[in-house]
């Protein structure tokens, strides 16, 4: 009986030693490869492999300490898929923290107001840590790829500033840009003034893109809106420049021409009535806004300061003489 009860006693110590051991282990900083290491976990990983992608990216430890620390601590199964980085000075315990909080490392991509997208591609091509999973891609394939074959790509995505975990796909991006875009235009359309001359939510993110393009001082957008709502509605063609050189493409070369102005594309608004057939670049909240609740006016024509603002006329008179003040110098 004496033996027996010794026999536990030692068990017990050296449990209770092992257990200390462990625990001590597991508040310690773990040794990595240099001074930071990053892992992206991908969904439905078991904790296992979780282990030992960490120790193969540059944790330098057991990766069955590692599985059997995430184990016993009854929080293997709450890890989470994501983007990780740990730096020198983590512990296992706050490995495992950051895993179970799904505390990422994110990366960021800003979207700016009035991009066309091209302009968005490029800056996805460059953002740091995205796949560039549709680099070979037409705009058509993807469109199909985010489910929205139907639609045009071009304005299509809401500029703003996203935040993504490090390996994601570019899609990924892309789809949330185009879904914020599709909420916010729902929603301001739904909410839009009476009486717009325009017939759906497409015609009114074309006008919108417009706006965008044509705004040089935010104070003036709603009377930039409410100029081209105003011709709209009396078959006025709109003839602004910035929807011919978007017509042009790679053939503009910054020199807006009169022989630009007389060339016919469906992008021409000189040559022809109404609205382009898509968007011309991205339009911001403001200028969505602006085109669907434009100024009280009766604007028919603006011309630029030179100073980022325009004056705004009227009639052809008035509009004449701005010109000559403003742009020619005569007074």
């Amino acid at each position: 009986m004496r033996f027996v009860l010794k026999l536990l006693l030692l068990l017990l110590i050296l449990a209770s030693g092992a257990f200390g051991a462990a625990w001590f282990w597991v508040q310690q900083p773990l040794t990595l490869s240099q001074a930071s290491v990053e892992l992206s976990i991908e969904p439905n990983t078991l904790p296992r492999d979780v282990a030992q992608a960490w120790v193969t990216a540059g944790v330098q430890t057991s990766p069955r300490w590692l599985y059997e620390w995430f184990r016993w601590s009854g929080q293997a199964k709450l890890i989470r898929a994501g983007s990780y980085e740990i730096h020198t000075g983590t512990s296992p315990r706050q490995l495992l923290d950051k895993m179970v909080r799904g505390d990422e490392a994110l990366e960021t991509v800003k979207l700016i107001e009035g991009w066309t997208f091209r302009q968005f591609r490029a800056a996805l091509a460059k953002a740091p840590a995205l796949k560039p999973a549709s680099a070979a891609m037409s705009e058509a394939e993807i469109m199909a790829a985010l489910g929205a074959p139907q639609l045009p790509a071009e304005g299509r995505f809401f500029p703003d500033t996203y935040a993504y975990s490090r390996g994601v796909s570019d899609l990924t991006v892309m789809r949330r840009a185009l879904q914020a875009m599709q909420r916010r235009l729902d929603a301001a359309w739904a909410a839009r003034a009476p009486n717009l001359p325009l017939k759906s939510a497409d015609e009114a993110l074309i006008l919108a893109s417009i706006v965008e393009k044509e705004t040089g001082r935010a104070a003036d957008r709603g009377l930039v809106a409410a100029v081209f709502v105003n011709r709209l509605r009396i078959g006025m063609p709109l003839q602004t420049d910035p929807t011919v050189i978007y017509g042009l493409g790679d053939a503009f070369d910054g020199n807006l021409r009169r022989r630009d102005l007389q060339t016919d594309t469906p992008y021409n608004t000189y040559t022809r009535g109404g609205l382009p057939p898509t968007p011309i670049a991205m339009p911001g909240q403001a200028s969505l806004q602006a085109t669907l609740h434009p100024d009280a006016s009766r604007a028919l024509y603006f011309v630029a300061k030179g100073d980022g603002s325009s004056a705004f006329s009227e009639t052809l008179t008035e509009h004449n003489r701005a010109v000559n003040k403003h742009q020619r110098g005569i007074q």
